[in-house]
C-alpha cells in the first residue's frame, strides 16, 4: 500500500512538471511575440497580410462579388465606419455599421466626372440628400492607364488628412489589382486569338490539299474517298470547335491522327510515322493545338521539300512532375539563327505554328517552358515539349 506521504510527493512532481511546461511554452510565446519586431514591425504585417487577404477577392477585377468581400478588409485598413466600393455606373460594394445614403451617386459622380478626390462634408452631403447627420465622406477615383473605372470612398465622423491620404493610397492599391486582372484577360485575349491564327493556317494549307488528295480517289477507290471525307470532317471538328483553352495529350494525338492519315493520301508511302506513346501521359492537359502544328511543320516544312521518303516520330512519356513530348522527323532542318527570328517573331510567313505554340506555351506555364528546338540544315529537326502533369487551374 502506498503511503500518503509518496503520495504527496507524487502530486508535487506532477504540479511541478504541469509549471515548468506552462513556463517553457510561456517563454516560447512571448519568444515568438518579439521576434516580430517592433510595434511598428507588427503593424506592418498586420497591413501588408490584410492587403493580401483583399487582393484575392479582386483577382477577377471590379465585381461586385470581390468587390463586397475584399471590402470588409479595406474598411480595416482605412480604420473608416464605413466603406464604399463603385464602378463608373453603380455601387458594388457597401460595408459599414450604417445604411448607405441613398443619394451616394450623386457625390461618387461628381467624382468621376473631375478625376480627383474630394472630400465631402455634412453640409455638402445634406445638399444633395446624401447626408444621414453624422458623417463625412472622402471619395478617391480608381484609376487604371489614366481611365477612371471606379471609386473608393470612406465615411468616417471627420474626415481628417490621414483619412484622405489612407484613401488615395487604398484606391491606388485597388487600380493596381484592376490592372492585373485586365492583363490576365489580355493574355486570355492573346491565346484566343493565337489559335485563331492557327485555324486560319490550317485552312489555306491543309484543307487545299486535303480535298485534292480526296477527289483523286473518288473514280478509282469510292470507299476510301469516304472514308478520308469522314477523317476530314472530324479532323476540322475538332481543330474549328469554339469551347475550350485546353484539351489532352489523348485528344490531340486523336487529331493529329487524322491528320496524318489525310496527308498520306497525299504522300503515299513517301510519309512514315512511329509512334512512341506512354498511356500514363494520356490524361494530361495541354493547351488545345498545341501539337498538331508541330506536326504540321514536321511534314509541310521538314518533308514536303525532301526527297524520297520521311520519318516522322511522336514519342510521349513520363519524366518526373511533367509529361515529355517529342517530335522529330529527318527532313530537311533549318539554320539554328533563322529558327531564332522565327521564335523572336521577326520572321513572317514561314513556320508560323512553331512561334505560335512556343509563345502560348511561355503564357500558359513560364519562359522557362517553351518549345526545346534542336535543328541544323539537312539534319532534320527534333521538337521536344514538357508540360506540368498537375494543372489544377486549367479544364479541358
Amino acid at each position: 500500500m502506498v503511503s500518503p506521504a509518496v503520495d504527496i510527493a507524487l502530486v508535487g512532481a506532477v504540479v511541478v512538471i504541469a509549471v515548468a511546461v506552462v513556463a517553457a511554452l510561456g517563454f516560447k510565446l512571448s519568444r515568438s511575440y518579439r521576434d516580430l519586431g517592433s510595434d511598428a514591425d507588427r503593424a506592418t504585417y498586420a497591413t501588408l497580410h490584410t492587403a493580401a487577404l483583399a487582393s484575392e477577392h479582386l483577382r477577377a477585377g471590379l465585381t461586385p462579388g470581390g468587390a463586397s468581400k475584399a471590402s470588409r478588409h479595406l474598411r480595416g485598413l482605412l480604420r473608416c465606419d464605413s466603406l464604399l466600393i463603385t464602378d463608373t455606373d453603380a455601387v458594388l460594394a457597401w460595408d459599414g455599421t450604417g445604411v448607405m445614403p441613398e443619394r451616394v451617386l450623386e457625390l461618387v459622380r461628381k467624382v468621376l466626372e473631375s478625376g480627383r478626390t474630394q472630400i465631402f462634408r455634412r453640409d455638402q452631403m445634406a445638399a444633395v440628400g446624401a447626408d444621414d447627420g453624422a458623417t463625412e465622406v472622402v471619395i478617391s477615383p480608381i484609376q487604371v492607364d489614366k481611365r477612371v473605372v471606379g471609386t473608393v470612398g470612406a465615411f468616417a465622423p471627420h474626415v481628417n488628412a490621414g483619412l484622405v491620404r489612407a484613401a488615395n493610397e487604398v484606391a491606388v492599391w485597388v487600380a493596381t489589382q484592376v490592372e492585373l486582372a485586365e492583363l490576365d484577360s489580355s493574355r486570355t485575349l492573346l491565346m484566343e486569338a493565337e489559335v485563331r491564327a492557327l485555324r486560319a493556317q490550317i485552312s489555306p494549307h491543309f484543307i487545299y490539299n486535303s480535298l485534292n488528295a480526296i477527289a483523286s480517289f473518288i473514280n478509282t477507290d469510292p470507299q476510301r474517298a469516304r472514308e478520308l471525307v469522314v477523317e476530314f470532317a472530324d479532323f476540322t471538328r475538332y481543330s474549328f470547335r469554339r469551347h475550350g483553352d485546353f484539351t489532352t495529350v489523348a485528344e490531340e494525338l486523336k487529331s493529329i491522327d487524322r491528320y496524318l492519315l489525310l496527308e498520306r493520301a497525299r504522300f503515299g508511302d513517301r510519309l512514315r510515322v512511329s509512334l512512341q506513346i506512354g498511356p500514363e501521359v494520356l490524361s494530361t492537359v495541354i493547351p488545345f493545338l498545341s501539337l498538331q502544328p508541330l506536326v504540321e511543320n514536321a511534314v509541310q516544312h521538314g518533308l514536303d521539300s525532301k526527297d524520297g521518303t520521311g520519318h516522322i516520330t511522336i514519342a510521349a512519356h513520363d519524366s518526373g512532375a511533367f509529361a515529355e513530348v517529342t517530335i522529330e522527323d529527318d527532313g530537311v532542318g533549318m539554320d539554328p539563327e533563322h529558327l531564332r527570328s522565327v521564335l523572336a517573331g521577326h520572321t513572317e510567313g514561314v513556320h508560323v505554328g512553331l512561334r505560335n505554340v512556343d509563345s502560348r506555351l511561355r503564357q500558359v506555364y513560364g519562359d522557362n517552358h517553351g518549345l526545346v528546338i534542336d535543328t541544323a540544315p539537312g539534319a532534320g529537326t527534333l521538337i521536344t515539349m514538357r508540360i506540368p502533369k498537375s494543372q489544377p487551374g486549367h479544364q479541358t
